[in-house]
């Protein structure tokens, strides 16, 4: 059992607690696949009526995954990277398919595979610490885990603007998003933690009982200008509204774009748009493993992790460094389904 995550039991809850401070708690694959076993344990046992999910220590829900692995596994033959997303994917399945309760607390960072861990669970607490975010179009990743589903169902276009531009939502906009479940300040969450323990059959009361109104949204002062500017399902057609429209609000969000991978935002703007029609949660996994095992291997997400996290310049060189120069052709290859020796299937 890995040490990076905490796996106990407390009277009839299962808790799960993320323990890697130093980074924030990003998931390695020895903590997805313990998130597995111990859900897997408690499925059928009838002495765990919920589980609850947080971080032993130190700021931050979860940063994301373990992406120096991925780059250097992608910059060879990429075998470790497709084992680790088989094993999250999976991880990600089985919380969002899981017949018993499971409480989220995102208080403080929730980016990338820490919003896979969250979104599947039934009730996901928000703080004012709550910074949530799909950040992966700048190291020329995609918003994966499960995104390509959860974005596409928000509200009118916010999902696209959210995946393109990696924006932080607080708590207060997670919960007018429907993202977050409740709001409660960070200084109540030990006494919530402590009534769920005593009781989970009361799970509903306690979280209603100690939830508080959250403050405005801010994201929806720009309502209006994201359904608008945002509304085309091409990178170039977003690109021009932007251009064309003038205000200092689309100037910020065109020059915020510009630093960002074509590749991967043409790859996002797909996910969400084939997202939206998926049958099923498992269906989507699927698609994104496909296009993850394939995206990870590729000039951007290797540049873009060497800009961001290691020479740490932020000055990609993104190839093709135009939306126009990535073509339908390249997308498709991304996209098309793995043989089926090959392909994602769940836990």
């Amino acid at each position: 059992m890995t040490t990076d995550l905490i796996v106990e039991t407390s009277g009839a809850v299962g808790r799960l607690r993320l323990n890697r401070p130093k980074a924030l708690h990003a998931l390695n694959a020895g903590m997805c696949q313990a998130i597995l076993d111990a859900l897997e344990d408690w499925r059928g046992d009838a002495s765990i009526r919920a589980v609850l999910i947080d971080h032993a220590e130190g700021r931050g829900f979860c940063a994301g995954g373990d992406i120096r692995l991925l780059s250097e596994s992608g910059a060879g033959d990429g075998a470790a990277a497709r084992a680790f997303f088989h094993t999250e994917y999976r991880m990600n399945h089985r919380l969002f398919t899981y017949a018993k309760p499971i409480v989220a607390v995102m208080d403080g960072i929730t980016m990338g595979g820490g919003v896979g861990v969250a979104l599947p669970c039934a009730k996901r607490i928000a703080t004012e610490n709550t910074r949530l975010a799909m950040p992966e179009t700048g190291i020329g990743l995609f918003p994966d885990v499960g995104a390509g589903w959860y974005l596409s169902r928000l509200p009118g276009r916010i999902g696209q603007y959210l995946a393109l531009t990696g924006h932080r939502l607080n708590g207060a906009e997670c919960c007018a998003l429907g993202l977050a479940t409740h709001y409660i300040p960070s200084a109540d969450l030990d006494e919530a933690k402590r009534h769920i323990l005593a009781d989970p059959t009361a799970l509903d009361a306690i979280l209603s009982d100690l939830s508080v109104p959250a403050p405005e949204a801010e994201i929806l002062a720009h309502r209006g200008d994201i359904d608008r500017l945002f509304a085309a399902d091409t990178l170039e057609d977003i690109a021009a509204a932007l251009a064309a429209d003038g205000g200092a609000w689309a100037r910020q969000q065109q020059e915020l774009l510009a630093t960002k991978s074509p590749q991967a935002m043409k790859v996002s703007l797909r996910l969400l748009r084939d997202g939206a029609e998926m049958a099923s949660f498992a269906d989507e996994m699927v698609q994104e493993y496909a296009v993850a095992t394939r995206v990870v291997q590729r000039h951007d997400f290797l540049e873009g992790v060497r800009a961001v996290i290691v020479d740490k310049d932020h000055a990609p060189r993104w190839n093709p460094a135009t939306p126009d120069a990535v073509t339908d052709h390249v997308i498709d290859q991304i996209f098309a389904p793995l043989p089926p020796a090959e392909a994602w299937t769940p836990a």
